[in-house]
């Protein structure tokens, strides 16, 4: 279903220069369909604000859902920015007094960089934590990302995430273990996701606070676990929405960030990530950078574009379907134009309580 570019925000004409659907407010008006507002919380540091934008309304375009979207991306004053960052959140932005008078029916939380050693000594800690309180009580379902999902833990459960021996990052393999659930239905059962963080919260962890494990993977462990109540709340652990270079860029930056430091080491490579060819392309080039440096000239360029053309995305099909699940869910239950196929006798404040009982309802 289509966006509706409500403002000027340059996301909208790139999308629609994608191939995405945008409509403008005066053509969706013509037509007869419900709305959702999403709102986007989005804490990414100045470099990262314009991509994480795209990267969640293409995922929310993408989605097989029966709505209109319209979402309201505003940040937390208290996040440090540059002059053009803060430019682009005046102009486009909304105020987070705007979020709350007007209401949301669904809000995504991106990650954020993380400065501390303790989450609760981040400047975003306190404002988050009253987007949180404010979005229990007023929003019917919240995504969370990554370091949001940490943090929301952290806040409302008492979680507190692992570090991790070596940074988990690149594309790994999951399975949906509760098959039953509607976020993963039709879901493909085996499914791919980007991770790309140095800490994690654990099955076990969230278990023993009672929240439900839908998907996860071997290797990187949870990807996707919901609230006690099985929909309030979605933790990721991982990134659908990530574009098919995401990985590539940070993986380049962390590079980078060893030529030109502060990185005392180089970057090891996202794992199931780049093909054979590549990597080895890219052995020669850590070869290179190596011995540029060791002569005192200068590294050679990274070669992304020699990099990219080579490049699958292998999981942005199971990221719309849930992203499609979530939000179709949200809808009938904010709207409440017919019964879900499990509320048969459930309260509609408590729309999944059937996970506490009997789930033949489902089948």
């Amino acid at each position: 279903m289509p966006l509706v570019a409500h403002n000027d925000l340059p996301s909208f004409k790139r999308l629609r220069a994608e191939g995405h659907r945008i409509l403008s407010p005066e053509r969706a008006h013509e037509q007869d369909i419900r709305a959702l507002h999403i709102g986007l919380l989005n804490m990414m540091p100045d470099a990262a604000l314009g991509a994480t934008e795209r990267q969640f309304f293409r995922l929310v375009s993408s989605s097989n859902s029966i709505s209109q979207f319209y979402i309201h991306p505003f940040t937390l004053d208290e996040i440090p920015r540059g002059a053009a960052a803060q430019q682009h959140i005046d102009q486009y932005y909304e105020p987070l007094a705007n979020i709350r008078e007007l209401g949301l029916d669904a809000l995504i939380i991106s990650g954020a960089n993380v400065t501390q050693p303790d989450l609760v000594q981040e400047v975003f800690w306190d404002p988050l934590c009253e987007v949180i309180e404010w979005a229990d009580a007023n929003v019917t379902s919240t995504l969370c990302s990554c370091l949001a999902t940490h943090a929301v833990l952290l806040a409302r459960y008492g979680i507190h995430r692992q570090a991790l021996p070596h940074k988990c990052w690149g594309v790994y393999e999951h399975d949906v273990i509760r098959k039953d659930h509607p976020l993963v239905q039709d879901i493909n059962t085996r499914l791919f996701a980007p991770h790309s963080r140095f800490n994690e919260v654990s099955e076990q962890q969230l278990t023993e606070a009672g929240l439900h494990v839908l998907i996860t993977g071997r290797e990187p462990g949870m990807h996707l676990s919901v609230s006690p109540d099985g929909f309030r709340t979605l933790f990721l652990q991982g990134h659908p929405e990530y574009d098919t270079i995401s990985l590539m860029k940070e993986y380049k930056r962390d590079v980078g960030e060893f030529i030109h430091g502060p990185a005392a080491q180089y970057a090891p490579m996202p794992q199931h990530y780049f093909d054979r060819y590549t990597r080895t392309l890219l052995d020669e080039y850590s070869e290179r950078v190596h011995m540029a440096l060791k002569a005192g000239q200068q590294a050679p360029e990274f070669p992304e574009n020699l990099t990219t053309p080579r490049l699958s995305n292998t999981w942005h099909d199971s990221g719309e379907a849930l992203v499609g699940n979530w939000l179709g869910l949200v809808y009938q239950v904010t709207h409440r134009e017919r019964a879900l196929p499990f509320m048969d006798g459930v309260d509609v404040n408590d729309p999944l309580g059937w996970l506490a009982g009997d789930v033949s309802r489902l089948t």
